[in-house]
């Protein structure tokens, strides 16, 4: 070892005096690590190296598909043997409560026994049968061989050919036993691992394996095909012990719980029979286990409840088949496309199985609910697209959100209010309570009068429900409390305006008693719902005996279910026995909106919108009338008397047919008729204004 020194010398003595020696050691090298511990860390690497794990697994799987195949060949020899297959069946049978099907297969069973006693009674007889039939079969042979030798002796004039024939047979049995002898060696070599190939074979068909040892495509089963076996597992496997236990006694025969797996749209759907003592909440409430059992996800899966008892109704789609978009709506592919409120039905989307999902609108009030972004607007405004087709319904609208997703309606609705202020609130309830005025105004009209329908549209409802401000008379126009404006007005529809064609339908977010009371929610004939954040959400927009009855729009998935939704109402298709469908939704842009909106102002003679509710205390009543026929040639007076409605509700929501004639014969601008129905003149109104305003200027002079 080498030193390096160094020298110190104090300032006071010489340098050659005193000195200080200091030896620096350097460090000392590492200590080599032992030869066991390398070669432990060695063996730890090469046994956790993926290829190590991989040729593990394989040699298990292997091995096991052997072993298990003979044991699934021993059971189907077994079952082919005795009568375990028919007593299995009786389990299944009395476990699922059907009594006939056990006795059924109790008869079978009892006829297998009887022809196996058969069988074994005529084994008793058969070795001195046998030994019968060989000696007589030996004799006759041996009779037609010495028989063949003499036509052979006569035909050659050789005596010894009598025996050819029966030479030749003993020839050949001795080759064949030759043959048996040289084969019968190797045979008995190769014959072990033949069997063994034909049960590994047996096994591997049946992925006889466990799941850890299978290969990755087999073990993540990612759209692996719904047969009967894998649902008889994904529903063993469910943690439910009675369920567990009835399937375990029925064996292979679980399947005997499944009705016939149809093919439905984009997935499958079977009806499974629960054994007694399993309900059909400790399914629904295991949706994600049992989507996963079933090598699907959670929103892949749907679970409903359909009339037969003790039964659920499992729909699997096909798996990432819900991810992929559907169709155009045929308002966008059909621009004949003509519409009939009271017989047609909306083109809304397609159902789950992939059949067209259609909606009738006809006297119903109507409530989407969802989150924000889930496109609760795009669903409620292809509703209305559909309906502006029919040139009798009439519009009035509210839009809360303010960003231009309903401005293609300016120029068809009677009455457009966009935005999300307070004020815009206050319009909107009074354009509401001008609705109330209209619908009490036809409900005195004479028994058998004939209304067109009117469709007061709210969107984004919450903001309204959630406005504080207040009127000159303290009261709210926000809340659901009795003195509320906008809440009473909502209701008042719901209560009677179904009945004269004046129907309510609101679009509003994340449903809570806050912003959405319930006796407004109830109301509603029709309910539909988007992703939602709880199920208790989820009750209050669609009510309790939806979901009870599987309804789960609280499970679909915010942002990838865009445009999903649960439906729950008379108007729509529904399978028996449910309570709600699930549909997915046309998209329709706003440019396809426009054009839509562009052909139905194309059947109407021209609509002047307004854009607020004139609330000054004093009106001009024929100003009035001018302004809301705005620069249509003509306009049906009913039309007039609505529109007069919605501009001034306290001034004109009780005026009747006989008000507005009084009005206009004072003026000289009488109503008449044209191709069969009042209307009034828009050239007679101007007219009569500028008759009355040159009046009015002269005596002013």
């Amino acid at each position: 070892m080498s030193e390096n020194v160094v020298h110190l010398h104090k300032p006071t003595d010489p340098p050659t005096d005193n000195v200080t020696t200091l030896t620096v050691v350097p460090d000392a090298p590492a200590r080599p690590v032992p030869l066991w511990v390398r070669s432990g860390r060695a063996v730890k690497a090469v046994a956790t190296h993926e290829s190590t794990r991989a040729a593990a697994r394989a040699a298990a799987r292997h091995s096991l598909y052997t072993f298990n195949g003979g044991r699934i060949a021993a059971r189907r020899a077994w079952d082919g043997r005795t009568g375990a297959r028919y007593e299995r069946m009786i389990r299944a049978a009395e476990a699922a409560g059907n009594l006939e099907a056990a006795e059924e297969w109790e008869d079978r069973l009892q006829r297998f026994r009887a022809a196996r006693h058969h069988r074994r009674m005529d084994l008793l007889h058969s070795p001195v049968d046998a030994a019968k039939g060989v000696a007589v079969g030996a004799g006759m042979s041996v009779g037609v061989l010495v028989a063949l030798g003499v036509v052979m002796a006569v035909s050659t004039g050789q005596v010894s050919d009598v025996v050819t024939p029966l030479s030749a047979t003993v020839d050949f049995i001795a080759l064949l036993i030759r043959i048996v002898q040289v084969v019968w060696g190797p045979a008995l070599s190769v014959g072990p691992f033949l069997a063994l190939l034909a049960l590994w074979s047996i096994g591997r068909k049946q992925h006889a394996a466990p799941a850890w040892a299978l290969p990755a495509n087999v073990r993540n089963g990612e759209g692996e095909p719904i047969t009967p076996s894998i649902v008889v597992k994904a529903l063993r496997d469910l943690g439910v012990p009675a369920l567990r236990n009835a399937i375990k006694e029925m064996g292979d025969a679980g399947a005997s719980m499944l009705g016939p797996i149809t093919i439905a749209g984009c997935g499958v759907e079977v009806d499974v029979t629960l054994p007694s003592g399993v309900s059909t909440i400790e399914v629904q409430n295991r949706r994600r286990k049992l989507a996963e059992n079933l090598t699907r996800h959670e929103h892949e899966v749907f679970i409903t409840i359909p009339t037969a008892a003790r039964t659920v109704r499992l729909w699997v789609a096909d798996s990432g088949a819900l991810d992929e978009p559907i169709g155009p709506s045929p308002l966008v592919t059909d621009d004949t496309m003509t519409v009939d409120y009271a017989k047609g039905k909306a083109p809304w989307g397609q159902d789950l199985r992939g059949d067209a999902a259609a909606l009738s609108l006809y006297q119903r009030h109507l409530l989407i609910t969802g989150l924000s972004n889930q496109g609760k607007t795009v669903a409620l405004r292809s509703l209305a697209l559909w309906l502006s087709l029919d040139r009798s319904v009439q519009f009035l609208m509210g839009d809360l959100k303010g960003v231009g997703d309903w401005a293609m309606f300016d120029g068809l609705a009677d009455t457009l209010i966009q935005g999300p202020t307070d004020e815009h609130v206050i319009q909107v309830t009074e354009m509401v309570e001008g609705a109330v005025n209209e619908m009490n105004r036809r409900i005195q009209a004479p028994a058998g009068t004939v209304f067109p329908p009117l469709i007061v549209l709210v969107d984004e409802a919450q903001v309204a429900f959630m406005c504080p401000a207040k009127d000159a008379d303290k009261r709210p126009y926000g809340g659901s409390k009795a003195n509320s404006r906008y809440f009473m007005a909502v209701r008042k529809i719901h209560n009677q305006g179904r009945a004269v064609n004046v129907l309510m339908w609101q679009g509003t977010q994340d449903p809570t008693n806050e912003n959405l009371p319930k006796l407004v929610r109830e109301g509603a004939h029709t309910r539909a719902s988007l992703a939602l954040g709880t199920e208790s959400q989820a009750r209050m927009a669609l009510g309790d005996k939806a979901v009870d009855g599987g309804a789960a729009p609280n499970l679909l998935r915010p942002g990838l279910d865009r445009g999903t939704l649960v439906v729950a109402s008379d108007g729509i298709s529904i399978p028996a026995g449910q309570s709600s469908i699930t549909v997915r939704t046309h998209y329709i842009d706003d440019d396809a909106a426009e054009a839509i909106t562009d052909r139905a102002k194309a059947l109407r003679d021209g609509v002047t919108t307004l854009h607020a509710i004139d609330r000054s205390p004093e009106h001009d009543p024929l100003a009035d009338i001018a302004a809301v026929i705005g620069d249509a040639p003509r306009v049906r007076t009913k039309d007039v008397l609505a529109r007069l409605s919605a501009r001034n509700a306290d001034a004109y929501g009780g005026w009747s047919f006989i008000d507005l004639k009084r009005v206009l014969d004072d003026a000289g601008a009488e109503p008449h008729k044209s191709d069969g129905v009042m209307v009034v003149s828009r050239d007679r109104v101007v007219r009569a204004l500028a008759h009355r305003d040159g009046e009015g200027s002269a005596s002013a002079e």
